[in-house]
Order: C-alpha cells, then structure tokens, then sequence
C-alpha cells in the first residue's frame, strides 16, 4: 500500500481552479430543470457525466440528445458513462457502448465507472483505454476508482477519481503519497453527505490533498440504498459561488 499523507506538496501554489464534474444526474426526462441549470453561463464545471440506462441505452433518446446539446453549445465537456464491473466486463461489449455514446450524444470522452485499481488488473485498463482512443482520438478518460489506485493507472488516463464516498470519511482521509507527482487537475474527489456548514473544510481537504476537479452533495446513499448524485445538492448556488463566478439570479 502507498504510503498516505494529508496533503500534497505544492498544490498551493499550482493556479488550478477547482472545478465541479458531475457523476451524472437522474435521466432528463425526470430532472429537466438541473440539466438545464448546467447549461447556465458562469457555472464552473470540468465535465458532466450522461449515463441514460447504465450506459448509452439501445437506442437513442431525445431527452438525452437535447440535453448533451444543450451542454456542448454552452462549451460544457459530456462524457460518456461506461460501467467496467471491476474489471469483468467484456471489451467488445465496452466498445459497442462507447461507439453509441459518440455517434448518438457525441461525447467528449468517457467515466468508465466502477474501475479496478489493482496493479493486476491495469494491462487490462490500458487495453480497452487504448481501444477507446482508437474510435475518439481527442476523448477526455476519467476513471471511476473511488479510492487510490495503483500508480500506474495515472500515466494512461486524463484524470482519477481518487475518493468516492461519504464526507464521514473524506474528513479524515488522506492522499497516496505519489498523488504529488502529479497536478491537480488529474485528480477528482466526489463526496456525499457534506453538510452545508463544513462546504469550507471539505473544498480546503480537496485542495490539501490536490483535488481540482470535484462534487460536494448534502444528500445521501442512505446506507447504500440510494444515488446520493441523482440530483443537485440542497446547496447548488453556494457551492457554485464559492468555487468559480456566481450564478445570476
């Protein structure tokens, strides 16, 4: 296990800005008014997650496409949800997925949700990442660890999402010590069940530990019950506001 330390060197003086990424919100037929709400000028966002049926769907869907291209005429990143399965999911089947994510929503790139971060398990990551450049040269790669991978995982994708989980433990948490090898911008953080109170500490936690791109919700798993991402925090504005420009009334 790597060595843990509770904050990276140098990230203080990097001239990142944190940004929000979004792991993907309910389908827009049932959340219009948030889809729409990301598409608002001023709002800091690095990506947003489309996942319209545990991937893609089997076909196309008119609420998705309009809200991809509502979000790529405001110049937001839509990325693509792809589901590994820690690992056993077939790559045919991972590429029939991403193809219908570019040619129905015309992502930008990809999450491939649920990624192993074992050391085993990484010529298998770097293949189906290498198949997944080879359809969208330009494509933006998030992969979903949710906790600290192997090192070798960053030298293949554009960012890791190195902490998924609720803020009773990101409080306490710490970044892999090699996470400083690296800027900012490689890393996400998303965390559920912060309180609106401790939005300072949690954005201060993300920026010690060299965190740029990041999502803050007050909702819940409910004990692994629920999407605590489904919908926007009670807090949406504030958290926009203190993170990048307000958004007008």
């Amino acid at each position: 296990m790597p060595h843990l330390t509770s904050a990276t060197a140098g990230t203080t003086s990097t001239g990142v800005r944190t940004a929000l990424g979004i792991p993907g919100f309910a389908h827009p037929l049932v959340a219009p008014a948030q889809w729409a709400e990301l598409a608002r000028p001023g709002t800091p966002l690095d990506w947003v997650v489309l996942d319209v049926a545990a991937g893609p769907g089997t076909r196309p869907d008119p609420h998705c496409l309009e809200a991809a291209g509502r979000l790529r005429a405001a110049g937001v990143r839509v990325l693509g949800h792809l589901d590994l399965t820690h690992g056993t999911r077939g790559s045919a089947d991972l590429l029939v997925d991403a193809h219908r994510h570019l040619d129905w929503y015309r992502a930008d790139g990809f999450l491939l949700d649920r990624c192993p971060s074992e050391r085993t398990a990484l010529p298998e990551v770097r293949r189906a990442i290498t198949a997944l450049r080879t359809i969208g040269d330009t494509a933006h790669i998030v992969l979903g660890h949710g906790t600290h991978p192997h090192p070798g995982y960053a030298e293949n994708a554009d960012q890791l999402v190195t902490f998924r989980g609720p803020w009773s433990d990101y409080r306490f948490s710490q970044a892999a010590e090699w996470t400083a090898d690296y800027p900012p911008d490689r890393f996400c953080h998303f965390v559920h069940g912060v309180p609106q109170g401790h939005l300072d500490e949690a954005l201060r936690i993300a920026r010690w530990q060299g965190a740029a791109t990041i999502y803050f919700t007050d909702h819940t798993d409910g004990g692994g019950r629920l999407d605590p991402w489904e919908t926007m925090p009670g807090y949406w504005d504030d958290i926009v506001s203190r993170i990048g420009p307000g958004v007008s009334e």
